[in-house]
């Protein structure tokens, strides 16, 4: 067991609302793993958008957090926040379809033998199609270790296709972890 109140070993994902924590707590397991383990063969997969909705910025990146090591291999999506940003279904689907793409091609980027394996915003690069975050799990069982976090909130909608898929998305998440830390706002 570690300061952050659970192990760095196996898959642990982080869920919660906007603003309650979950990238931050994701930037202090990546402290704690590189202080025990070293930066080597450390991915960071940022897939999170910071987008200023109303005052609130929704979302962000784990370099506001914490200084990342340049030699963890970082792949950045410059992503959107399709519910947020969009003004109709089709530009919804059309924003999560582009979130998809730039994340699939950022895990194909990745190196083969991670040690360890940090998600920021997982659910961004599988709102268009869920079904593919099984390559992503694949991957992360690569590693000895998993941290991902992803959004889990009513806040941003319920019925619209994104939030349908990100809600199975969660769903599958939470099946494959070794453990859940569940945060509120």
């Amino acid at each position: 067991m570690t300061e952050l109140g659970f192990p760095l070993d196996g898959s642990t994902l982080i869920v919660g609302p906007s603003q309650a924590g979950k990238t931050q707590l994701t930037a202090r397991a990546m402290e704690a793993w590189i202080d025990r383990e070293g930066q080597t063969d450390v991915v960071l997969l940022e897939f999170g958008p910071e987008y200023d909705r109303n005052g609130t910025v929704l979302g962000r990146w784990l370099e506001r957090y914490t200084d990342i090591p340049t030699d963890v291999w970082v792949g950045k999506v410059d992503a959107h926040a399709p519910r947020a940003e969009s003004e109709s279904e089709a530009e919804l689907r059309a924003l999560a379809r582009e979130n998809a793409k730039a994340a699939a091609d950022q895990l194909a980027d990745a190196p083969a033998a991670p040690a360890a394996v940090f998600v920021n915003d997982v659910t961004i690069g599988y709102q268009h199609a869920p079904e593919a975050v099984e390559q992503l799990l694949d991957y992360c069982d690569t590693a000895e270790t998993a941290v991902l976090n992803a959004f889990e909130s009513d806040e941003l909608g319920t019925d619209d296709p994104v939030s349908l898929r990100e809600r199975d998305v969660v769903q599958r998440l939470r099946a494959w972890a070794d453990r859940t830390i569940t945060l509120s706002d």
